[in-house]
């Protein structure tokens, strides 16, 4: 493994610990998107390859990358954007009703 392939990984896990061991939820969305930041970027290091070309017909071009794993990457993008808002819109009501942002006087005010 290279060392920017360690780096995402430990990114992902630095991602992971935050919205395992943090009580904020603003902080937990935060570390949340951390993960997936990491997830993508080792994604996009482990489907890069050097020497092909865009996927475009040419006389030249022999070897060609493969668009799929773009359209993934693409994806996971927007719908990490998706989510983030999502969850950003959903702690301000959970605030907005508990008046807190810790994640355990929330579970103890809110009837479930």
């Amino acid at each position: 493994m290279h060392s920017l392939e360690a780096i995402m990984v430990a990114t992902t896990l630095i991602g992971f610990l935050g919205v395992v061991l943090r009580r904020n939820f603003l902080m937990k969305i935060i570390s949340l998107d951390v993960m997936s930041t990491g997830v993508i970027s080792f994604y996009v290091a482990i489907a890069s390859q050097t020497g092909n070309s865009p996927p475009i017909v040419t006389a030249m071009a022999v070897s060609y990358a493969h668009p799929v794993p773009q359209a993934v990457i693409v994806t996971a993008i927007v719908i990490g954007f998706a989510t983030l808002t999502l969850s950003l819109t959903y702690t301000m009501l959970v605030v907005k009703k508990t008046s807190t942002l810790d994640s355990r006087r929330v579970e103890e005010r809110v009837n479930w």
